[in-house]
């Protein structure tokens, strides 16, 4: 059985001390609450400042929880709140459409699968919820570059693999498409990243008007488009459900 981390532990335990009955404390009451050396206290509490999860009061040199923690919890409410309000409007645009529905997030540089509705019949699916997908080429990805300041910088730093011979890798040519994205307000991934699949993705938007997510319906490429050809209908039902759940984030009406 693997051993935990010592200096996690007791950094740990330290924010939850931080966070809980007074919200400024001393090296001596942190070290002596914990059963810490001072020196040993000392070091951790610098490196959590270094970070950003605790600050140190200039007059006093007490400490208390930094701005980094509110961050990263203000991300986590993001995400369920989005999850939250998607709920519904996903399993109807899996309803409607009769093809898979995923929600997806910028998570370190690809994107994050936060919410899946299977597709509505009997066949055997798999549950994609924590997985990632690459920012280039699939249609959450492209939307979410084309309309998230921070997607499109990263998308740009990171390798655009190739993964079939329709996928655009070239800087110059995978601009244009996020052009094309903006001015359509959705994006198209047909075998682009996997063969014989293809989807369609929207943005959803958040109070401020910024971009939180993008929605988008999954299935293969012959029912996704018959023909050669994007199912309009299915089109108009992805950004029907994007303004949806943006609405109920209180993005107004896009």
């Amino acid at each position: 059985m693997a051993k935990n981390i010592q200096s996690l532990e007791r950094a740990a335990a330290m924010l939850r001390l931080l966070a809980g009955g007074e919200r400024r404390l001393g090296l001596s009451d942190i070290a002596s609450s914990l059963g810490l050396a001072k020196g040993t206290a000392h070091g951790i509490l610098r490196t959590l400042q270094a970070e950003g999860f605790v600050e140190q009061e200039a007059a006093s040199g007490r400490y208390q929880l930094g701005a980094e923690l509110l961050r990263l919890g203000n991300s986590y409410l993001d995400v369920h709140e989005l999850r939250a309000r998607a709920l519904v409007w996903t399993d109807d645009l899996a309803r409607s459409s009769g093809e898979s529905v995923h929600l997806g997030v910028l998570h370190q540089r690809g994107v994050l699968i936060v919410h899946h509705v299977f597709r509505p019949d009997d066949s055997r699916q798999v549950l994609e919820v924590g997985a990632m997908q690459p920012l280039h080429s699939t249609a959450l990805g492209k939307v979410l570059s084309a309309y998230d300041p921070v997607a499109h910088s990263e998308v740009l730093e990171v390798e655009r693999e190739a993964f079939t011979p329709r996928t655009t890798t070239e800087l110059p040519a995978f601009e244009s498409l996020l052009d094309l994205t903006r001015a359509k307000g959705w994006a198209e991934d047909v075998e682009e990243t996997w063969e014989g699949v293809a989807s369609v993705a929207a943005p959803i938007h958040d109070r401020r008007r910024m971009p939180v997510g993008a929605v988008a319906v999954t299935g293969a490429v012959e029912r996704i488009c018959p023909g050669g050809e994007l199912r309009p209908e299915l089109v108009a039902a992805v950004r029907d459900c994007a303004r949806a759940v943006s609405r109920d984030l209180g993005a107004g009406r896009f």
